[in-house]
């Protein structure tokens, strides 16, 4: 089946040791372009996620390190340059887009389609100049956060401190700056102040890329009933996190059935309408007991909810017309 899919951490990989991981045409982690092609995806959002400082001891390639410490422009150099050669040598079947005519031309062309993603918005280190230059990049949207502070917000907390916390000066206005270079703004792991914040300065729709509902597990990377109804007012849309925290009513244990993806899928879809439902699987940056560990499993789900009574119609919006609709807006 045809879909999209807003998130996930397979650039990792090179990070590490690629040659027996393999590369994004075929590898041991959960995304391969020879597994999204059997399983019919037409797009994968590729995040270069940035590793915490003094926690990344997994990291092995000598690039992006600096003087022992870890280096931001090199770990970003090697992701990309990863990215982009393993597109170069696999053009005939994918090409890295960047734009909604990139990603028309790739559909009619029968490829699969690649957007390049940032997880993190430390790597624009409050510069505009920044934004621009991850813009001719290619970088189709930014995820603000992670889970620490950083030049555009708060990150999602359990502090309630730290979660009423907006945006940044240099957040705010780089929100209008994403909208006019065409960068989609990402709120998965941003603080419900922060939230807010995009949500009255968003000029266009806005997306939470991997997130679920936090009326069904409490965990504060969810999105509350109002998020939800807000996103959908905005034209937007969020992306399934197959993480069993997510999940779990309990927040907590490592079981990600999909059965509890339905559960969060109905809610959501009662909540702000069949228009905000997207698929954002995290694949690669999450473990535990996954019952979808690769992306052409994700057919399952589909499955699943054919039985509990979604139309055609509304899996067509879940799978790829939703996100269509923002890009075409967006980018």
């Amino acid at each position: 089946m045809n879909f999209i899919d807003l998130h996930c951490d397979t650039l990792q990989l090179y990070a590490y040791d690629r040659v027996s991981a393999g590369d994004l045409f075929q590898n041991e982690c959960a995304v391969d372009f020879l597994r999204m092609k059997e399983a019919g995806m037409s797009a994968q959002f590729f995040a270069m996620f940035m590793p915490v400082p003094g926690h990344c001891d997994y990291l092995k390639h000598p690039e992006i390190y600096r003087d022992g410490k870890l280096w931001d422009e090199g770990f970003l150099t090697v992701l990309y340059r990863g990215f982009k050669q393993s597109i170069e040598e696999h053009s005939d079947l994918v090409s890295h887009v960047s734009t909604w005519v990139d990603y028309e031309n790739a559909r009619r062309e029968g490829k699969l389609s690649a957007f390049l993603t940032v997880e993190d918005g430390r790597a624009v280190d409050g510069k505009m100049e920044n934004l621009q230059e991850l813009r001719r990049a290619g970088v189709s949207l930014i995820s603000l956060t992670w889970n620490f502070e950083n030049c555009f917000g708060s990150p999602n907390s359990r502090d309630p401190k730290v979660m009423a916390e907006g945006l940044t000066e240099f957040g705010k206005e780089a929100i209008t700056e994403m909208n006019d270079l065409g960068i989609i703004v990402d709120v998965s792991h941003l603080s419900d102040g922060g939230f807010y914040d995009v949500a009255a300065l968003c000029k266009k729709p806005f997306v939470a890329s991997h997130s679920n509902a936090r009326a069904l597990s409490p965990h504060p990377r969810n999105l509350t009933d109002e998020m939800i109804r807000i996103l959908a007012d905005k034209g937007g849309v969020m992306g399934l996190n197959f993480c069993s925290a997510f999940l779990l009513s309990t927040g907590e244990g490592e079981d990600s059935r999909i059965e509890d993806m339905v559960r969060h899928l109905e809610h959501i879809r009662q909540v702000g309408g069949s228009e905000v439902i997207a698929l954002g699987g995290d694949l690669d940056g999450i473990g535990g007991k996954l019952e979808i560990d690769s992306c052409d499993k994700v057919v399952q789900l589909f499955d699943a909810l054919k039985q509990r009574g979604f139309t055609e119609e509304e899996l067509d919006k879940l799978a790829f017309k939703n996100v269509e609709r923002v890009l075409r807006e967006c980018l």
